[in-house]
């Protein structure tokens, strides 16, 4: 008879938890892409509207348009200065949900490979009982054989 896998309760749970742990990184992950998407939109906006504001300069500018374009300009950088702070939040929550999902996903190794050696002990065991049935049944075989002759 073999015996239940006491930390059963423990493999069960650290499975869990790795779960909520991947659900968690991929979330965080994705933060932190859209977070970089972001960043480059804004980069890209910038990029043209200063494409613009050289071509209004070629073109000839107001001074009243020029303070506009700098202005517009100076809080696309003050937005951009933000996002690389958000991209760089999200990367550090991001490496934080990494570390923890490593940590669990080596407890759930740990108990896994502690349940693998608990199913290999009690198979052997098992193979062994049969082994000392299979030898008793023959030697009792052997016996009646020799007791006929």
């Amino acid at each position: 008879m073999s015996k239940p896998f006491v930390l059963k309760p423990l493999l069960d749970l650290s499975k869990s938890r790795l779960d909520d742990a991947t659900r968690s990184l991929g979330v965080l992950i994705s933060k932190e892409q859209e977070s970089t998407t972001k960043l480059e939109l804004l980069q890209n906006y910038r990029a043209e509207y200063e494409q613009r504001f050289r071509d209004a300069l070629n073109d000839g500018i107001g001074v009243e348009a020029l303070r506009n374009y700098s202005a517009f300009m100076a809080r696309i950088d003050e937005a951009i200065d933000v996002q690389r702070k958000q991209v760089k939040l999200t990367q550090q929550h991001t490496a934080h949900g990494k570390e923890a999902w490593m940590h669990q996903r080596n407890r759930a190794k740990a108990f896994d490979t502690l349940h693998e050696r608990h199913l290999a002990s009690e198979s052997r065991k098992l193979g062994k009982t049969e082994q000392s049935l299979l030898d008793e049944h023959s030697a009792r075989r052997h016996r009646e054989r020799q007791e006929d002759d």
